[in-house]
């Protein structure tokens, strides 16, 4: 078998388990969705299904949430679903991004203020924290704030009590709080930029969101939601090619969800032809899978090709596992194999790690 059929194959492998997974799109799209709202479907990764029943069982407390993740992950949508899935549906969910407003007009911005509070406030206002009252605060980025801020938050989390700047008096509040950040709040707080008490005040419930490339399985599905969506709103019926999908699938998405949807918008909107091929995908995503694909060579004394066609053989296979549970008869039809050619390769791999296993221990003593 020649490089080039073994290419077309693994390229066929990795089709059949991008239709796999689109095929059930329609099932994919409502198993974490706001019940009161659209939005983007989370997935159905198994990491993202464990997220899905922590949402379920935290939706109807008013315990404070901190989202964790990289920019892009969905951690606004996250926490819209635990409004959307809560008692307060009906109320307002009010989002603040902490690191778009200035410092010095943040405390305004969240606490309201007095008329004649400070120089320019010739008129009162009201805060967000107050125009979320019976709802849900989103506090994004919650670590940019200052620690001066920190305390006053932390004040009203232990008080349930705000003080518009100005005020003589205090206002009673009923808010839930969430709040999402992309950086490490734990060594924000080893380096003091970040106060341990709030900390451990947000994070009554902390969810951890997972890169995009973590959950690869799930990008067809997003792929298929977001296609949808801009069909419908700019009227096309664009549709994407399977090499295409393929290489959607490959890319790693560095900027996550956010990313993947603006792609999706871009070439919804510049196709011509109503088939979104591999041209029109972006050139960066072109680029990256390209060297992506190209084996890694060992130089002993030839290019090792087979070993890199093997290693990309069982990250199939580990795909399609992982899509079927583990399921090994489910796995094989997927990958149109005979379910003891499938065993066999399993079989095979495992005793290749464990004799590299023994060498290295081997090696080490």
């Amino acid at each position: 078998m020649n490089q080039k059929t073994n290419h077309d194959l693994s390229c066929a492998l990795t089709c059949d388990i991008v239709h796999k997974v689109t095929s059930n799109f329609q099932e994919a799209t409502t198993s974490f969705m706001p019940t009161r709202s659209a939005s983007i479907p989370i997935g159905e990764h198994p990491l993202m299904q464990k997220i899905h029943k922590l949402v379920q069982r935290i939706a109807d407390t008013d315990a404070t949430v901190l989202i964790t993740g990289e920019s892009g992950t969905g951690k606004e949508v996250v926490a819209r679903t635990i409004h959307m899935s809560s008692p307060r549906a009906d109320r307002p969910f009010v989002p603040i991004n902490c690191a778009a407003v200035p410092h010095d007009l943040l405390e305004s911005e969240l606490f309201g203020h007095e008329r004649g509070a400070f120089t320019g406030a010739v008129n009162s206002r009201v805060g967000l924290f107050q125009l979320a009252e019976g709802g849900t605060l989103f506090l994004d980025e919650v670590g940019e704030l200052s620690l001066s801020l920190q305390a006053k938050l932390l004040r009203v989390l232990q008080s349930g009590e705000i003080r518009p700047i100005g005020a003589a008096e205090t206002k009673t509040l009923n808010v839930r709080i969430i709040a999402a950040t992309n950086k490490d709040i734990a060594r924000s707080v080893e380096t003091g930029t970040f106060r341990e008490d709030l900390f451990y005040r947000l994070e009554v419930i902390p969810i951890h969101l997972p890169p995009l490339r973590a959950r690869r399985s799930d990008i067809p599905l997003l792929v298929n939601f977001f296609l949808e969506r801009f069909n419908r709103k700019y009227g096309t019926s664009a549709t994407i090619a399977s090499e295409a999908n393929i290489y959607l699938w490959e890319y790693d998405w560095p900027g996550n969800v956010r990313e993947l949807e603006n792609t999706i918008e871009r070439m919804v909107i510049l196709n011509e032809n109503g088939r979104i091929d591999l041209e029109a995908l972006p050139s960066n995503i072109r680029t990256f899978v390209s060297d992506k694909k190209v084996p890694q060579p060992t130089f002993n004394k030839e290019l090792d090709f087979r070993a890199a066609l093997k290693q990309f053989e069982y990250r199939l296979i580990d795909e399609a596992l992982r899509l079927t549970d583990g399921n090994k008869a489910m796995a094989a039809r997927m990958l149109k194999l005979k379910r003891t050619t499938l065993v066999a390769k399993l079989r095979t791999r495992d005793a290749r790690r464990e004799t590299n296993a023994n060498y290295t221990a081997c090696s080490l003593s």
